[in-house]
């Protein structure tokens, strides 16, 4: 049975949208055209309320066209927010063009078009945060789950399941799992084959997400035949997740074979111009304006700890496994500086540490290794400032994987993968908002970077990595230490 909760969703956005929109020329119309006598065009409210009426479906149009009420779009707040800027500067740009064109005045006055751009685009992001605070309340009574079942016994199984566990968050419900050998609950139902599960009739299925294909193709054309008929959403998770998250092009070979071409990252042709242009002029920019932080640190540095060097200088690997040494401002102490972790604890007499450093994702809450200083620099990132001459340099980029050491990228067997593209000052692991990841959890971010690589997903990045490192200023850094 197909779910409605998608396309209420959509309907509320869409009535919060027109709401934002009509308050934002409201506001505008009062801000400017009603407050003063210096009107240009004077125009009646009723005019006014006319031609916003008549925008009105042309704006809620080109946001449908932006993909701002498809379902992919309801938890990407960062990519829904930027599409909301867009949206609201073209549908600014195309009232101004209209009343360029128009022999009738359409605007009282020329400040309303940029009053209505900047009300409509916070009216607009805070309506949507309204909404989607509603729709996760919902969830905690049950209204707007979306019911799945999971077929398949692979380890991706358990990874669904394990991201799915808490239908309040995440808005799914898993109803049985079939084939999964493994009893991860008494609440969760499990079923040995698609027929059975049939056969306790599960009532308002949604969705079935298939994790492995079956040698037995009937057994796999059960399973989709039963979500055609039904309207059910059907999902397949290959087992070579690398085959299928890549850029892919599908074209005929040989002018007849239908093939799909996967490239191993984006980041090729004019995106690789695009980006290096980014890291000179954005990157240089950065560096020079944050010259005055990079002397106040050099002096802690050598203030609190004179018997060591200023910057800290690594050898790492990046693009094509191209050896770089990257520089820091050294935040150890100069008696542990150029250890390994393991042989710093061994000869501070604390190897205890070591296993409790690797467990808690290469850091320790109060690392005794550290300077007072170099602690402070190490939970606001400003540490990694030295690394902008590396990207103006061209050895690493603004937005990439984290750059890891030979020993480290060594235990990555997706290592090439990893290395196709440049090593990032900042990158998705840093923005997770998640500060104890594994060693594996921060490949998979970095993975899923290199496939999934865009200019707008680099701005997003860079954007969240500014908040970050706001944060961390403001609270003091004191529970953000990083490796």
């Amino acid at each position: 049975m197909k779910s409605n909760a998608s396309l209420v969703y959509s309907i509320f956005l869409v009535v919060g949208d027109v709401v934002a929109i009509v308050l934002s020329f409201l506001a505008a119309f009062i801000i400017r055209a009603a407050s003063g006598p210096d009107v240009a065009h004077p125009m009646s409210g009723m005019t006014y309320a006319g031609i916003v009426a008549s925008l009105l479906p042309l704006w809620v149009l080109m946001f449908g066209l932006l993909g701002l009420y498809n379902a992919n779009i309801y938890e990407r707040r960062f990519a829904e927010v930027g599409r909301l800027f867009i949206g609201s500067f073209i549908g600014v740009l195309m009232m101004v063009c209209w009343d360029y064109m128009s022999l009738q005045d359409i605007f009282p006055a020329k400040l309303v078009p940029i009053y209505v751009f900047g009300l409509a685009f916070v009216l607009l992001v805070s309506l949507r945060n309204i909404t989607r605070i509603g729709r996760t309340a919902m969830f905690n009574y049950g209204i707007g789950l979306t019911r799945i079942a999971i077929v398949g016994n692979t380890p991706m199984t358990r990874e669904l399941l394990t991201s799915l566990d808490d239908s309040r968050v995440t808005g799914y419900e898993v109803v049985g799992v079939v084939g999964y050998h493994k009893k991860l609950s008494d609440e969760m139902l499990h079923y040995a084959d698609f027929r059975a599960f049939l056969a306790a009739e599960p009532q308002d299925l949604h969705g079935i997400v298939q994790t492995e294909l079956y040698p037995n193709e009937a057994r796999n054309a059960e399973i989709l035949t039963y979500a055609q008929e039904h309207h059910v959403s059907y999902r397949f998770v290959p087992g070579n997740s690398e085959l299928f998250v890549g850029n892919l092009d599908v074209d005929l070979f040989r002018g007849s074979i239908p093939v799909i071409h996967v490239h191993h990252t984006a980041l090729f042709g004019w995106g690789r111009v695009l980006k290096r242009l980014t890291d000179i002029l954005f990157g240089g920019l950065v560096l020079v304006l944050s010259l005055p932080f990079w002397l106040l640190a050099a002096l802690l540095v050598k203030v609190t700890d004179p018997s060591g060097p200023v910057f800290y200088k690594a050898k790492r690997m990046s693009r094509f496994g191209n050896a770089v040494y990257v520089f820091k401002f050294r935040t150890m102490k100069q008696a542990y500086n150029n250890m390994s972790p393991e042989a710093g604890f061994k000869k501070m007499g604390h190897p205890e540490l070591i296993a409790q450093y690797r467990k808690n994702g290469d850091q320790l809450p109060h690392d005794p290794r550290i300077t007072s200083v170099g602690r402070f620099l190490r939970a606001t990132s400003l540490d990694e400032l030295p690394q902008l001459w590396n990207v103006v340099r061209g050895e690493i980029s603004l937005v990439g994987p984290r750059a890891l050491d030979i020993e480290e990228i060594e235990q990555y067997d997706k290592k090439n993968l990893i290395l196709s593209v440049k090593s990032g000052l900042t990158g998705l692991a840093v923005v997770s908002g998640r500060h104890a990841m594994s060693f594996e959890e921060r490949r998979k971010l970095d993975l899923y970077y290199v496939q999934h690589w865009s200019f707008w997903l680099d701005v997003v990045i860079l954007l969240k990595t500014v908040r970050v490192v706001l944060e961390r200023l403001f609270r003091r850094g004191s529970r953000y230490e990083s490796s």
